[in-house]
């Protein structure tokens, strides 16, 4: 076979080219910390990097995901505790303002101390995040969550019922905010009767009071009536000799509900005291009605009871049902924000969980990954070195050969 110049010149060259191609080959797998330089060097395991990518992104996501929520949670948290702590010394001024001893100047007092915690109050039920959205307006968070309407006298909620929730996992979502129409509006006020109406007979009064507020909840729970308003209807029918007997729109009790009746003497009734006046009230009767339940939020229910201290033209029983009523709605209130209190630990117990979970997934998917794609220092600088020693062989050989010719043998 024939040897031309040229054919030695690019066989040489080729020999310099492939082996500069190797050793930068090396080179770029040292820099990039990779084996896998295009999809060609290992398709397979090319596929699965780029998944196991994906997965690390989703992962990255859920953890900021996690840590905005988790900041959410706490500053809600924050919030309402010290919104618990304002409650609290609310119901101790609204018990302590019973007290038979204060005089006008002392329930002013009061009801000043009283203005000032529901200034707090509405100030934090205001409260806005990072991102200056109020936090309890639900989806409306840029509206102010409370306020007062002065044709009314009531603090009126003005966001809506929406919670944000955002991804911490594939299959989980958990909210970051609580709507005040659930944690302040959603407050059952205190369950009462109307006032006793004298109906017949010749009784000159007559009064109905709740005197054990827990027995008569748990009876009005079980007996409201919401669509036949006339089932909410009782009487007190006095009859001859001196016995009483409780209806419920018109009708007997089952079982019935019958007694000796003596005026003044208290009758009790699921936790109701009813009490008739009048040596005349045989025969006779006696009506109320279980009032329609209501929904207050604490800061109505402070402003009402600020309403009755300030008013010295209230009856002692008048103002015993206001204390009572404040109490009760107060007590609600307080119960209701420990409720949430709750969900908020166990909203964040998830939370610290599936973050964990995350950190220790982040982890094998990325020893995975080195796995199949990250290079070894070691082969890849044996590599460099071996292709360096061939590069210089072949550079040395090149020129020895390209070098040969007939007039060497001449000379």
């Amino acid at each position: 076979m024939r040897l031309s110049f040229n054919m030695k010149f690019n066989a040489g060259l080729d020999g310099i080219l492939n082996t500069q191609q190797k050793m930068n080959r090396a080179q770029d797998q040292l820099t990039k910390q990779t084996r896998i330089l295009t999809p060609a060097d290992d398709p397979a395991a090319s596929a699965k990097v780029l998944g196991l990518d994906q997965n690390l992104q989703q992962v990255a996501q859920f953890q900021n995901n996690s840590v905005l929520l988790k900041n959410n949670l706490a500053l809600e948290e924050t919030v309402l505790t010290s919104m618990r702590l304002s409650i609290d010394k609310a119901r101790v001024l609204a018990v302590a303002s019973g007290n038979g001893a204060y005089t006008d100047d002392d329930k002013k007092a009061v009801a000043q101390e009283l203005k000032n915690i529901q200034v707090e109050l509405l100030d934090l039920m205001n409260s806005r995040n990072a991102e200056g959205g109020y936090i309890f307006s639900g989806y409306q968070d840029k509206k102010q969550s409370y306020s007062l309407n002065n044709a009314t006298g009531i603090y009126e909620f003005q966001g809506d019922d929406g919670k944000k929730a955002l991804q911490i996992s594939p299959t989980i979502a958990l909210a970051g905010n609580d709507s005040g129409k659930f944690v302040f509006e959603n407050v059952d006020a205190r369950f009462k009767t109307t006032p006793a109406v004298i109906n017949a007979g010749g009784a000159t009064g007559a009064a109905v009071s709740v005197t054990d507020q827990s027995q008569f909840d748990a009876y009005y729970k079980q007996t409201y009536d919401s669509l036949t308003p006339a089932n909410n209807d009782f009487s007190v029918v006095l009859t001859a000799p001196s016995t009483y007997e409780i209806q419920k729109n018109g009708a007997a009790l089952v079982p019935p509900v019958t007694g000796a009746f003596t005026p003044d003497a208290p009758i009790q009734f699921n936790g109701l005291t009813i009490t008739v006046s009048g040596v005349a009230a045989v025969p006779g009767q006696v009506d109320f009605s279980l009032q329609a339940p209501e929904k207050k939020n604490i800061l109505t229910t402070i402003g009402e009871f600020i309403t009755a201290l300030e008013d010295p033209g209230l009856s002692s029983f008048e103002f015993k049902e206001a204390i009572s009523d404040t109490i009760t709605q107060i007590t609600s209130a307080a119960t209701n924000i420990d409720s949430f209190l709750s969900s908020i630990g166990g909203r964040v117990n998830v939370l610290d969980s599936v973050f964990g979970t995350n950190e220790d997934l982040t982890i094998n998917n990325k020893a995975y990954r080195a796995d199949l794609s990250e290079v070894d220092y070691a082969a890849a600088l044996t590599e460099i070195t071996k292709q360096e020693i061939a590069l210089e062989a072949i550079s040395s050989t090149f020129v020895k050969v390209s070098g040969v010719s007939l007039f060497d043998y001449i000379r």
